[in-house]
Order: structure tokens, then sequence, then C-alpha cells
């Protein structure tokens, strides 16, 4: 199972963060401390792998950007580099050449994307093409509901 998922750039800034399991804030904030002091020390050479606490930290280096998964220590982390790779794919399909940018002025896009991709920590979809049709499907439907919210009041 996936406990949390973070992306940040190459300072150690987060930028997303998608936590499934229960932490307080102050959890939260002590967590990403200690895994970004360690992800960020290790040379590009070594292993995506890191023993952290009860988890194994699985992470990626795409460009300027760190994306980041904790899994439990039994589940496989290959596939888990699999599913960053689905989901880099997914975001570039949204943003053409992805950037950091894209993540914090589009986040709303970003978390959308998650969430159609995994739900509580385990992968719900792994068609990239049906994720980018189910996120086009609602923003049709929401021009829909607002342009129907925009006549009411004159009809």
């Amino acid at each position: 199972m996936i406990h949390f998922f973070i992306l940040a750039n190459r300072q150690g800034k987060v930028r997303i963060s998608k936590w499934y399991s229960t932490y307080s804030q102050k959890e939260r904030k002590k967590a990403i401390r200690e895994f970004m002091a360690i992800v960020l020390l290790r040379h590009q050479r070594d292993s995506s792998f890191v023993q952290w606490r009860d988890y194994t930290l699985v992470y990626k280096r795409y460009a300027g950007l760190y994306f980041i998964m904790g899994i439990d220590n039994k589940d496989n982390e290959l596939i888990t580099l699999e599913v960053i790779h689905r989901f880099v794919t997914i975001l570039d399909k949204i943003f053409p050449n992805v950037c950091e940018l894209d993540l914090i002025f589009g986040f709303k896009k970003v978390f959308y994307a998650l969430d159609e991709f995994l739900i509580a920590g385990e992968i719900q979809e792994s068609s990239a093409n049906e994720v980018i049709k189910s996120m086009q499907g609602a923003v049709v439907k929401m021009k829909a509901d607002a342009l129907e919210t925009a006549f009411d009041g004159i009809i």
C-alpha cells in the first residue's frame, strides 16, 4: 500500500503531497523534513529505494522534481517505480513539457489526475488514456453546469 505521495523540487520544497494514512500535521512536517534530507543527499547513481522507519521510500527524479512514495516494506519497489513513471506520463499528457510551474499553477488538475489514478493508496486506473478521458469528461460536465447556472437567472 502507498502511504504517501510527495512531489518536491531539488531544494526540498514540497509542491504536491497526498497522504493515504492518518498523520497529524506535526507528524507530516517532521516526516517530510526527515526523508527529504535523506533523498536530497543521495547521489543519482544510488538506488531509488531507501528504508525509512517502517516504510520503504521509493523515489525518482525527473528534471528538477522528485516524485517520492512511501510504501510498506513488503511491497514491490519496482512496481512502485513503474507507478511513479505512469503518473509522470499522465502529467506529461496533461501539461506538455511538464515543469514545476505547471504543477504549482495547475495543482487542481494534478490532484484530480492523482485521485483518478490512485485511491486510498492503491492503483485505481492503470491506463493513462482512461485517466485523461475521465478528466476531459469532468471538464465538459463542469462547463455545462456553469452554463446552466449562468442561464438560470436569465430564464
